[in-house]
C-alpha cells in the first residue's frame, strides 16, 4: 500500500513539475516549422522573466514572458541567428535578463572582490601576528631590587 502511494506520488509530482512549462507557451505563439520552434524553445529557456525573475520566459505566464517569447520568433523567423536574438535581447533589457549571465570583466570583478578581499584580509592577519614583538616577561634588576623592598624581603 505504501509502495503504491509513493509511487503515485511521484508521478503527481513529475505531472505537476512538467505542467509548468508546458502550459506557459500558449499555441498561438508556437512556430510552424518545427526546426524554428525547437530554436526558440531553447532561447527562452536562457530568458529570465523580468516580472517573476526566478523563471525562464519559456515557463513563465507573465504578460512580458509573452511578449518576450514572441519577440525571440519574431527576430528567428526574421532570419537573425541564435546569438543576434539574445544580443537582441541583451540590448533591449540588458545582462540581467539572461538566466546564465555572459563570463566578462565586469562579472569576474563582481565575483572575484569578495574573495580577493578575504585574501587580503587573511594576509593583513598573518602579517600583523608576525610583527608583533613578545612580551619581555622578566623582570630588570631595579624592578626585581624593587619588588623585594616593597615585599620586605
Amino acid at each position: 500500500m505504501k509502495a503504491r502511494f509513493s509511487v503515485a506520488l511521484l508521478f503527481l509530482m513529475l505531472a505537476l513539475g512538467f505542467a509548468g512549462s508546458a502550459l506557459a507557451v500558449k499555441p498561438d505563439e508556437m512556430l510552424a516549422d518545427p526546426v524554428l520552434e525547437a530554436r526558440a524553445r531553447t532561447l527562452s529557456e536562457g530568458l529570465r522573466c523580468m516580472v517573476c525573475q526566478n523563471q525562464s520566459i519559456d515557463e513563465s505566464d507573465a504578460d512580458l514572458a509573452r511578449d518576450l517569447r514572441i519577440l525571440v520568433r519574431q527576430r528567428l523567423v526574421a532570419g537573425d541567428t541564435d546569438q543576434q536574438v539574445m544580443d537582441y535581447v541583451v540590448s533591449r533589457y540588458g545582462e540581467f535578463v539572461l538566466l546564465k549571465p555572459r563570463f566578462d570583466l565586469r562579472n569576474a570583478l563582481l565575483w572575484g572582490t569578495p574573495v580577493l578581499l578575504l585574501l587580503i584580509g587573511g594576509i593583513f592577519i598573518v602579517l600583523s601576528a608576525r610583527s608583533r614583538r613578545p612580551v619581555s616577561t622578566a623582570l630588570s634588576a631595579e624592578e626585581q631590587a624593587a619588588l623585594d623592598k616593597l615585599l620586605g624581603d
